[in-house]
């Protein structure tokens, strides 16, 4: 029994009853109650009419509550069906003995539905419902007489219907509530089932394109033989190993990531000059101060590259020009640093022998120049046979190319002693004053010529370093010529001498036609001359500024330039100062 009552309780329960289903069981209790006061004997008074007339409204409320089922959605015009009903019963009570009808019990199956509706006015509704449908039988039958009793109940029935109806408007307030509640969390449900599917959807098609691009990227860098591609953490441990890296240093992928450093592949010394140029600088790689002469430029956001010597695994070294640039992630937090060497042991035994070969030259080239000089002066000063005017204008044009050349000579071996690391410095103590005003004295009459203004500022106390007079003064005097070559008539040439606790500095600035920005990092490159040099016709061979450089770097100092195209350029030469104790 209890089995067929589940079953029957599960059919029948849905989300929102219809108005047949809420109407069947008042149907089937009023067919009921006709069939016992029809066919039981002796049962009840019958009243045909009314009878008849309660068994029509009620065919009709039925009929009704078919049609508002059809209709989908029929609002607050369903209540007519349990409204008819109530007339129905009123009129069966009516025909079965009024008062003492046996019938009066089937007022709750309509109540039951009006009280259950959204809203409290329907209790009110039930109660004056409940009262008609007990006094109807009173109102429609003329002459019968009415007790206190009768009148009582027409009162205190409705009160006690209102209470329960009371109670079922607010189990079915909480039941909507709770109904609603479930509803928007199968909602929120299904819109969170569909936006997971959606996201895993994403989610698998991100990871096919991550996993494309992580052939992509494999597939380049396994294409890459020439370089070497090397990948780190932030400790220097290897976890990326392209073939050309195989090559360069003779062993595989699977026997570096995860197992070797990236400074094991170069020599200590190295290491640790560069640290020491760097004053062994702190961060996430202070405990590894090689690591740190590796990546502290890449740490600190500057583009570097730099020529190192690797150490094979059979422990035969290379000469390996390596850019070093940070690993970010998403965040653009640094996560490690990438490594990208090319072999340059052979371009540098190149340009070795190049460098010799141009010292060669030059020395050759030196003897016979030297000589033509001596016997051009010998012919100017001929007292015996003295030249005309014309002769000497001529000699003059030969003696002043012929300097030239052997200044360019000098030029020349000077570079060549730089690439080999060999140019000597007479070392000693030097006065920058001095140095830089000798320098502007000497260049007044080129710059007085060029129709160029010169200006020199220098500090009120002497500026003395240790260093090589005469080299500080060729640095000077180079950057000293070429702002005068290039600023154009009627511009300024500024030389200022400034000191701070620890370093001087000379700076020149000219307002001459500028540098292009794409090409500041090539000015101190051999030959090299800057696009707005040739365009104007400046002469010049471009050893200048590898000079200067190659000086300043020899006195420990550094040399920067500051420019915009035609507007003007700055050279900032700077020395460090004798700490003193």
């Amino acid at each position: 029994m209890t089995t067929f009552l589940d079953t029957v309780a599960r059919r029948l329960s849905v989300d929102e009853p219809s108005p047949r289903l809420k109407q069947t069981p008042t149907t089937v209790a009023f067919v009921v109650a006709v069939g016992l006061a029809l066919f039981v004997p002796h049962l009840t008074t019958i009243e045909p009419i009314s009878v008849i007339v309660s068994c029509a409204a009620m065919a009709v409320a039925t009929l009704l509550s078919f049609l508002f089922s059809r209709s989908g959605h029929p609002g607050p015009w369903a209540l007519v069906v349990p409204g008819l009903s109530l007339i129905a019963i009123a009129l069966l009570r009516s025909g079965t003995g009024g008062s003492d009808s046996l019938f009066t019990a089937l007022i709750f199956l309509p109540i039951i539905w009006i009280a259950a509706e959204k809203g409290r006015r329907w209790i009110l509704v039930t109660m004056v419902g409940t009262s008609l449908t007990i006094l109807l039988p009173y109102l429609i039958t003329p002459g019968l007489s009415v007790s206190v009793a009768d009148w009582l109940r027409g009162v205190f029935a409705p009160l006690i219907i209102g209470l329960a109806s009371a109670m079922i408007n607010e189990l079915a307030r909480q039941a909507r509530r709770q109904f609603d509640s479930i509803e928007n969390l199968a909602r929120e449900r299904e819109e969170m089932l569909v936006e997971s599917l959606s996201f895993a959807d994403r989610l698998q098609q991100n990871e096919a394109r991550l996993h494309a691009a992580d052939r992509l990227t494999r597939s380049v860098l396994d294409a890459v033989t020439e370089q070497s591609v090397i990948g780190t953490d932030l400790t220097g441990l290897v976890d990326v190993w392209n073939p050309g890296a195989s090559m360069m240093l003779g062993l595989a992928a699977d026997e570096t990531q995860g197992k070797r450093y990236i400074f094991e592949f170069h020599l200590e010394e190295e290491l640790e000059n560069r640290s020491r140029e760097l004053n062994y600088p702190p961060g996430e790689t202070v405990l590894n101060p090689g690591f740190s002469a590796l990546v502290e430029s890449a740490r600190l956001g500057q583009a570097e590259v730099r020529t190192w010597t690797y150490v094979r695994y059979d422990g035969s070294t290379l000469s390996v020009s390596v850019a070093v640039t940070p690993r970010v992630d998403d965040d653009g937090v640094t996560v490690g640093y990438i490594f990208v060497g090319t072999d340059v042991t052979q371009a540098l035994e190149v340009a070795r022998l190049k460098d010799e070969f141009v010292g060669l030259i030059s020395h050759e080239l030196r003897t016979p120049l030297s000589s033509i000089l001596g016997y051009l002066e010998l012919m100017r000063d001929d007292e015996t046979s003295p030249l005309s005017d014309e002769q000497l204008q001529y000699l003059g044009v030969a003696e002043r190319n012929a300097h030239r050349l052997l200044r360019l000579v000098g030029d020349l071996l000077f570079t060549a002693q730089v690439s080999s690391g060999t140019f000597p410095l007479d070392v000693g103590q030097v006065t920058l004053n001095d140095v830089v005003a000798s320098a502007v004295e000497s260049a007044r009459p080129a710059a007085a010529a060029a129709g160029v203004e010169m200006t020199l500022t220098l500090p009120e106390e002497a500026v003395s370093l240790r260093g090589d007079s005469l080299r500080l003064g060729q640095a000077c005097d180079n950057l000293i010529s070429n702002a005068i070559k290039f600023t154009p008539r009627g511009g300024l040439v500024t030389v200022s001498l400034t000191t701070t606790t620890s370093e001087a500095i000379i700076t020149v600035r000219d307002t001459g036609m500028g540098i292009p920005a794409s090409e500041l990092d090539q000015l101190y490159a051999r030959f090299f001359r800057a696009s707005t040099a040739t365009r104007n016709a400046v002469p010049g061979v471009g050893l200048g500024l590898t000079i200067t450089k190659a000086i300043v770097t020899s006195h420990e100092g550094k040399l920067d330039v500051e420019s915009e195209e035609g507007v003007g350029t700055a050279f900032i030469l700077t020395l460090p100062l004798p700490r003193h104790s």
